[in-house]
């Protein structure tokens, strides 16, 4: 599913406009990416938790031409899937 058809299905079950949902998902994802970015967790019950995790600077290869290269440290964003949606798909 991508972001169009995520409008589609969300305006038709939300029985609200197709404009009304796309403002609603861009601002639920800026919400969430703000969050990540002050370093909080969001957690939506019954679905996930995305976080954020530091990913040490480590060493590694250019794999064109075999060279040495420095990878740097980075903060790295993560979803932990919560219970109900693992039961759901299972």
């Amino acid at each position: 599913m991508n972001k169009a058809e995520m409008i589609d299905q969300i305006a038709q079950s939300a029985e609200i406009s197709k404009s009304a949902a796309e403002r609603a998902i861009d601002a639920m994802v800026s919400a969430i990416k703000t969050s990540l970015k002050k370093g909080d967790a969001v957690t939506l019950v019954g679905f996930g938790t995305f976080h954020v995790t530091q990913r040490e600077a480590r060493s590694g290869h250019n794999p064109a031409t075999r060279q040495p290269i420095q990878i740097a440290a980075a903060r790295i964003p993560k979803f932990r899937a919560g219970k109900a949606l693992k039961d759901a798909l299972n």
